[in-house]
C-alpha cells in the first residue's frame, strides 16, 4: 500500500482568468464588428453585391454569415437575401449563411468559453449542459425553434457546453430550413409584389408544428424519467 495519497486531478478546462480574458476579448469583437455593421451603407452594399454576378450568392452567404455572427436578427439577414437574390437563391444563400454563422460561433464560443457550465460541478449550469447533451439533436431542434435568443448569441452559448458538433450543426440546419424558405420567399415578394401565395407561410407552419411536437415530447419523457422516483 502506497504510503502518498493519489494527486488529485486537475480540470481539462480553461483557467477561471484565462477564460474571461478571452470572453472579454471575444465581446469587444463582436461589439464592435456590430457597431460596424449597423454603419454600413445597405443599398450601396447591396447594389455592388448583385453586380457580382454568379458570385453574388456566395458573398451574400459570406456576409450574412458575419452578420448573423455579430448578433444581426437572422430574419433581417434572410429577408434581406430573398430581396437580394431571389426566392430561391436567396433561400439557399441564407441557409448557407446559416450554417457557417453557426459552425463560426460555436467554434468561438468553445475557444472562448469551454468549460463554463462544468465549472460548479453539481450546479444549475452542470445539470443544464447535462440536459443538453443527453438530449443531443432534439435539444438543438428545440432551441432553435423556439426564439430564445438572437441566432449568433444562440451559438456562442452552445459553445460552451459539451454538446456534441455534429449534432448542434445538424440540428441547427434542419432547425432552421423552414424559416429560411419562408422569410427569403417573402424577401423576394416584397421586391416582386404579387408574388405572395399560401404556400409562403407553409413552411413556417411546419415550422411551428415540429416545435411544438418537440416541446411536448420532451414533456413527456421528462415526466417518465421523474415518475419512478
Amino acid at each position: 500500500m502506497d504510503s502518498q495519497a493519489a494527486p488529485i486531478s486537475q480540470p481539462t478546462g480553461l483557467s477561471r482568468k484565462r477564460r474571461f480574458v478571452r470572453i472579454g476579448l471575444l465581446t469587444l469583437v463582436i461589439a464592435g464588428l456590430a457597431a460596424a455593421a449597423a454603419l454600413l451603407p445597405l443599398r450601396e452594399v447591396g447594389d455592388a453585391v448583385v453586380a457580382l454576378g454568379p458570385g453574388a450568392a456566395v458573398a451574400v452567404a459570406v456576409l450574412g454569415g458575419l452578420l448573423l455572427s455579430v448578433l444581426v436578427p437572422r430574419t433581417a439577414v434572410t429577408v434581406a437575401c430573398g430581396a437580394l437574390l431571389g426566392a430561391a437563391t436567396g433561400a439557399i444563400a441564407a441557409l448557407a449563411a446559416a450554417v457557417l454563422a453557426a459552425a463560426a460561433t460555436y467554434y468561438l464560443g468553445r475557444w472562448a468559453g469551454r468549460g463554463v457550465l462544468q465549472a460548479k460541478a453539481g450546479g444549475r449550469l452542470a445539470r443544464l449542459d447535462g440536459w443538453l447533451n443527453h438530449r443531443g439533436l432534439a435539444a438543438v431542434l428545440l432551441v432553435r425553434f423556439l426564439p430564445l435568443a438572437p441566432f449568433g448569441l444562440v451559438g456562442y452559448a452552445y459553445g460552451t457546453t459539451s454538446v456534441c458538433r455534429k449534432r448542434y450543426l445538424l440540428g441547427t440546419t434542419i432547425a432552421a430550413i423552414p424559416s429560411t424558405v419562408t422569410y427569403a420567399v417573402i424577401g423576394a415578394a416584397v421586391v416582386s409584389p404579387g408574388r405572395m401565395s399560401p404556400i409562403t407561410i407553409a413552411p413556417a407552419v411546419i415550422s411551428f408544428i415540429l416545435s411544438t411536437a418537440i416541446v411536448l415530447r420532451w414533456r413527456q419523457t421528462s415526466r417518465r424519467a421523474v415518475s419512478p422516483a
